[in-house]
This record gives C-alpha cells, sequence and structure tokens, in this order.
C-alpha cells in the first residue's frame, strides 16, 4: 500500500504520467470476444420501432438466404459474408429503387443467444444499431 501512495504522489509527475499511460494501454487493448461464426445460421428475432409502435421480425438465416417474415409478409435476400462478422444482405424481389440497395451488416458483440450489430446501406455512412436474439423451436 505504501508503495502505491508513494508512487502516486504529486512529487513526481513522470510517474503519475507513466501510471496513466499504462492505464490507458491497457484498456485500449481490450476487445470484447465474439462468435460469429455461431450466428451464420438459425432462426431469429429483431425488435424494433415503427411508427411509435414496438414490431417483431423472425428471419431464417443460412449460408447463403435470408428469409424475413414480418407482419405476414416474406422477403427472401441473398447474404454473402465478407467475413466472420460482416455479411452484405441483397434483396432479391426489390419492390422499388430503396429496397434495390444492399445492406452491410456488422456483428459487434455476440452473447449466448444473441448479438449486437450495426448495419447501413452499403457505402453509406450513417449507420444504426440493433439486437437479435436466436428463436429458441
Amino acid at each position: 500500500m505504501k508503495i502505491n501512495a508513494l508512487f502516486l504522489q504529486k512529487k513526481d509527475p513522470m510517474k503519475r504520467f507513466a501510471a496513466l499511460l499504462i492505464c490507458l494501454i491497457l484498456a485500449s487493448c481490450y476487445a470484447p470476444e465474439r462468435d460469429c461464426k455461431a450466428f451464420k445460421t438459425g432462426t431469429f428475432e429483431f425488435e424494433s420501432f415503427l411508427n411509435g409502435e414496438l414490431v417483431t421480425s423472425r428471419f431464417i438465416r443460412n449460408d447463403s438466404i435470408e428469409i424475413d417474415m414480418f407482419q405476414g409478409k416474406s422477403d427472401t435476400a441473398s447474404v454473402r459474408w465478407v467475413n466472420d462478422c460482416e455479411y452484405i444482405l441483397t434483396n432479391l424481389n426489390p419492390k422499388n429503387m430503396a429496397e434495390e440497395k444492399p445492406l452491410q451488416i456488422r456483428i459487434i458483440t455476440t452473447e449466448k443467444d444473441s448479438y449486437t450489430f450495426e448495419y447501413s446501406l452499403v457505402g453509406s455512412p450513417e449507420k444504426q444499431r440493433g439486437t437479435v436474439t436466436r428463436v429458441k423451436e
């Protein structure tokens, strides 16, 4: 205890600076563990707000196709994995120009039965976040 108190005293600002620098370096090395491969296939749910109402979308994904079911309608998109934690969704049957633009999705963190992701239109700097939960059937 005496060593720590002496080390951080105001008498030696260089030692305080060195201790702070070491703490910052160690903190910057932290990266959350991600098991993205566990979420490449399966049935999932995504909740979001639409016009002020909480709605749930369910989708089934295999390695190359994702089928989204929302409000009694289904949509199919191709899935192209860029790496284990990033993929591009391209709507196979777009109904308008907005649906023609592919979505880029990046898994940020994973838990046992869910993951948090960041998504945007390909090429767009504006990103949004969401959380997906695996459905146990």
